[in-house]
């Protein structure tokens, strides 16, 4: 099995009241199985729901566990900035807070770091489960990212990722805020920056309470949007 000295994980959440203390009760009794020092964060982002209710339990239950609050919802990018900048430890994982991965499959991101000396180990969907037009959507967007960049990944926007704290400290700041780039941001500046990325396969779940908000029409054309202006700015 899979251990690591130390790892910080977040989760993003916006409205996931139905689904964030069963995700994190989860998350900690894998993680006192495989990290000696570990730390959960939950990244309440500007949820109008018991989201933040039942964070702040968490937190009070476990000093490992802390709320990173946002007043106003600024979307996946700014809570995936905020969890970076705030992780303590050497590595950090990020998932998804709706349930839809298992999470004690860090165990494979683990092995698969120590076995290839990666600095970023991504997940790809083994099986993804969304609707027909949203994995045509996705089919579209990794083309171009392609395209453009030259990033040739299974699944970009894979939303279980392992990845060293030096990467980030290293990498120009991400820019993307709303919108679904935040992901393709990350993972070229990485691979720019000379940073060794592997994958491993991850199931994926149906959710089964609460809205996802990725496939929103704004969420979609900022994406692409910030997509060009990074294109423009790197070629």
């Amino acid at each position: 099995m899979g251990t690591i000295d130390e790892l910080s994980v977040f989760f993003p959440a916006y409205n996931e009241e139905a689904n964030i203390e069963n995700t994190v009760s989860k998350a900690r009794d894998v993680l006192e199985r495989v990290a000696d020092k570990w730390e959960i964060l939950i990244i309440n982002d500007g949820s109008t729901d018991k989201t933040s209710d039942i964070a702040d339990k968490l937190s009070q239950e476990d000093r490992r566990i802390k709320v990173i609050t946002h007043s106003r919802n600024c979307g996946y990018g700014g809570a995936l900035k905020s969890g970076f900048a705030k992780a303590r430890y050497s590595w950090v994982a990020f998932t998804d807070s709706d349930g839809q991965f298992d999470f004690s499959e860090i165990k494979k991101f683990i092995e698969k770091q120590k076995q290839t000396n990666a600095d970023l180990v991504i997940g790809y969907y083994l099986r993804r489960q969304v609707p027909f037009f949203r994995k045509i959507n996705t089919f579209l967007w990794e083309s171009l990212v392609h395209l453009l960049f030259g990033l040739k990944v299974r699944d970009i926007d894979c939303g279980f990722k392992l990845i060293s704290k030096a990467v980030v400290q290293k990498i120009p700041p991400l820019v993307s805020e709303r919108g679904a780039f935040i992901s393709s941001e990350f993972l070229i500046k990485a691979k720019k920056a000379g940073f060794k990325i592997e994958e491993v396969g991850v199931h994926h779940y149906p959710r089964r309470q609460g809205q996802g908000t990725g496939a929103a029409l704004n969420v979609i054309v900022k994406s692409f949007v910030d997509l060009f202006k990074l294109w423009k700015k790197l070629k």
